[in-house]
């Protein structure tokens, strides 16, 4: 049976390829997410990835993961990293491990985001690789989960 990680994206990176590629690359989210969905179906991961710009989906879909069969998670939670306890409260209650992923560098951008909300809840976090980041979270779920 294959293993059940959840990829969730927040605010704007539905942007990603519209968005300035120094920070966040040229991959649209479909392309980033085809290649992780590829790269899963080698590791007999069945990756379910959704993207929101809404606080209160990604709250839902957290909340709906607790008995869903998930079995871990990647985050990339956008600007909600840095601002939302909503998003630190949903993932404080969660089990499995979670892996924390950013595109861009956040430590070498504003001071604001070099704060986040997800970071206390997560195994890991993985910034500044861009699409690598999300490849690497997927593997080292894949061995936190073996």
């Amino acid at each position: 049976m294959p293993k059940r990680i959840l990829c969730l994206n927040g605010p704007n990176l539905n942007l990603l390829g519209a968005r300035p590629s120094q920070h966040y690359g040229q991959l649209s989210l479909p392309e980033l997410e085809q290649k992780l969905i590829q790269e899963a179906c080698g590791l007999e991961i069945e990756l379910i990835c959704r993207q929101s710009n809404h606080e209160g989906q990604l709250l839902d879909w957290l909340h709906a993961s607790m008995n869903d069969g998930t079995q871990g998670l990647m985050i990339n939670a956008g600007a909600y990293t840095h601002t939302s306890l909503a998003l630190g409260d949903a993932l404080e209650v969660l089990t499995y491990p979670i892996i924390e992923v950013h595109l861009s560098n956040v430590y070498a951008r504003e001071a604001i985001r070099h704060h986040s909300y997800v970071a206390p809840h997560s195994s890991g976090q993985i910034t500044g690789l861009g699409p690598l980041g999300y490849q690497l979270a997927l593997r080292a779920l894949n061995q936190l989960l073996s």
